[in-house]
């Protein structure tokens, strides 16, 4: 019993969480606090940096895993291991383990790869949404992490922008409807929840959210990546901010800083909107997080080692940053911000405020309590019922641009008795396409990176056996003359990618895809199937030349759902969440832009399937 009566209160999981975290604050050194602050990559997360130095939290790197084709008990022993090195610290304080579960626990071989955010963005649907974060969060905490950085709820203004398709929508309002995802990953708060405060439902079945990239990162000029959004504050809270509010309000953990600057301020150390408008004005409790390296970006050029780097660091905490991304240099932060409160430069008042909400955050989560995986949840990574989900989503996402030459002949669905028929294009048979970028590796890759089902495949299971299906990714004049074909499906579409390596301002179709279309098309009836992460150009007589258009987007692991619809099983119910151009001298061009000229606009989509009930 007196072992019991002398446990600290900061143990006792029935003590408020409030208590707990001044209780557990009051007893911390400065250096403590500071590296609670710190979160660091896996590759850097060794025994001295978890249990003597006491590292708040970790993450792997987009593509950084335990090994190759790493299994989910890989993964889970991975953090497990990790976890009892920061139960062995002198306050023995578990570490939160991050990762970017952006479209499914897209990192880990085998996990189900669900839509990326512009497709799901394109089906309008709030609760399937919703269904997905459930699934992710089961299927991360399968591998024992505890924390994805999802969702992204940038409000996209421009496609030339690398990161267009983690956004829902250049509509602030259907970005808003879709933050239903929140409630999905970290499950739903009560009514009475108090605002801004910080949320979890279940240790077992739950993963804290955070909602980024604050603020403004999808409205940059010309749609640079990390580059500059030049607007008014009234803007920036009428387009930028509106999804903010839905995300606290139901009680998103936390909230990552934005790369990029608002009219020329870099957000990772904008004192007035994240201290004064993020957790001033709109309530917000939980923890602010940097990007990756994201202070180290406030230094030009960027520099490794010196009084910089300290600038830095108390440019972006006496701002309001909480947790630091390092993500490698871990002692030399500690070193830094320690140094840095020691001389006054950072008020020991900030720290204790930055510390008290990542404690917060921690005692919500029930790591204290349940520190290690749960394995009876191995299994459903990857299963049956989350794929069936997925398939759902691809088919609610996909978008019916054209259908026939003229409305009386309508082209889909197509048919399923055809003698012969041709499937071609880079897309057709490329998971990796199929998924885009964050799957498996940062930017993405091509081939059979993970498990799923390729467009090709999906065509070859969906027709009987007296339909021969020729595959030729770029067919010879042979074939095309000579083929005999009912019709051709061409998949085309843009190479994987992330960030600012997907910065563009050429957006034709990669590959040559106009002029393969075209080649096509000129002798065989084709539909054309578009896998990318935001409109390309459709020039008017490609456009002219072909039977129909479906935008698939970049739907993920099941290629099934795209043949749900082309085959008629289901109809399309996808509208376009971003305007689709007709040239890039447009852009950027956004619904209610005086002069709105585009080729579809938001809101487009047709059905095969008149309704008759309308």
């Amino acid at each position: 019993m007196a072992a019991e009566a002398a446990a600290p209160l900061y143990r006792d999981a029935s003590a408020p969480v409030e208590a707990r975290v001044r209780d557990l604050l009051g007893r911390m050194t400065l250096r403590e606090k500071a590296a609670q602050m710190a979160q660091i990559e896996r590759t850097v997360a060794s025994p001295r940096a978890l249990a003597e130095l006491g590292a708040g939290s970790v993450l792997n790197a987009g593509g950084s895993a335990p090994r190759e084709r790493a299994s989910p008990a890989d993964w889970a022993a991975m953090v497990d291991g990790m976890q009892r090195h920061a139960l062995a610290s002198r306050l023995g304080v578990p570490i939160l383990y991050g990762t970017d579960a952006v479209h499914g626990h897209n990192n880990v071989y085998g996990a189900t790869v669900f839509p990326h955010n512009v497709g799901l963005g394109a089906s309008r649907d709030a609760e399937l949404v919703r269904r997905i974060g459930k699934a992710t969060a089961l299927e991360v905490r399968a591998t024992g992490i505890h924390w994805t950085f999802a969702p992204c709820v940038a409000v996209c203004r421009d496609p030339r922008w690398g990161r267009c398709y983690e956004s829902y929508s250049e509509d602030p309002e259907i970005v808003r409807s879709l933050t239903t995802i929140v409630s999905g990953l970290q499950g739903q708060p009560p009514a009475d929840h108090p605002h801004g405060y910080p949320f979890l439902a279940s240790v077992r079945e739950n993963v804290l959210a955070c909602a980024k990239h604050f603020v403004a990162d999808g409205g940059t000029d010309k749609g640079v990546n990390e580059g500059n959004a030049i607007c008014s504050y009234e803007d920036l809270e009428a387009i930028h901010m509106t999804p903010y509010p839905d995300c606290i309000a139901q009680g998103v953990a936390t909230v990552m800083a934005s790369y990029s600057k608002w009219n020329g301020e870099p957000l990772h150390s904008s004192r007035y909107l994240l201290t004064d408008v993020l957790k001033g004005k709109l309530g917000f409790k939980g923890f602010l997080i940097s990007d990756w390296e994201g202070i180290d970006r406030l230094c030009e050029p960027q520099q490794s080692r010196g009084s910089d780097y300290r600038y830095c660091i108390a440019q972006s905490v006496n701002a309001g940053m909480d947790m630091i991304m390092i993500p490698h240099r871990f002692e030399k932060f500690l070193e830094d911000i320690v140094f840095l409160v020691e001389t006054g430069e950072i008020p020991m008042s900030r720290i204790d405020d930055a510390v008290e909400r990542i404690l917060r955050v921690k005692f919500i989560s029930g790591v204290f309590e349940h520190p290690f995986s749960d394995q009876s949840l191995l299994d459903v990574v990857g299963c049956k019922e989350h794929r069936l989900l997925a398939r759902e989503a691809v088919r609610k996402s996909l978008v019916l641009l054209k259908n026939g030459k003229d409305q009386k002949t309508p082209f889909l669905p197509l048919a399923k008795n055809a003698k012969r028929i041709l499937v071609a294009g880079t897309h057709a048979d490329d998971i990796g396409y199929q998924c885009g970028g964050w799957t498996i590796a940062w930017h993405g890759d091509s081939g059979k990176i993970t498990l799923g089902t390729s467009i090709l495949e999906a065509i070859q299971e969906s027709l009987g056996a007296q339909t021969e299906v020729v595959y030729e990714k770029c067919p010879t004049e042979a074939t095309i003359e000579n083929g005999d074909f009912s019709y051709a499906v061409v998949v085309v579409g843009e190479v994987p990618y992330a960030e600012w390596t997907g910065d563009r301002t050429d957006l034709s179709i990669p590959f040559n895809g106009s002029e393969l279309i075209t080649h096509v098309a000129s002798k065989i009836p084709t539909l054309v199937v578009v896998i990318s992460g935001r409109p390309l150009v459709i020039e008017p007589q490609v456009l002219e030349k072909i039977e129909a258009l479906v935008a698939a987007w970049l739907p993920g692991s099941e290629g099934m759902g795209i043949t749900d619809c082309l085959f008629g099983d289901h109809d399309f119910l996808g509208t376009l969440p971003v305007t689709w151009y007709r040239s890039a001298d447009q852009l950027p061009l956004n619904a209610g832009d005086a002069n709105y000229d585009p080729l579809f606009p938001v809101g487009y989509g047709l059905k095969i399937f008149q309704s008759d009930s309308t």
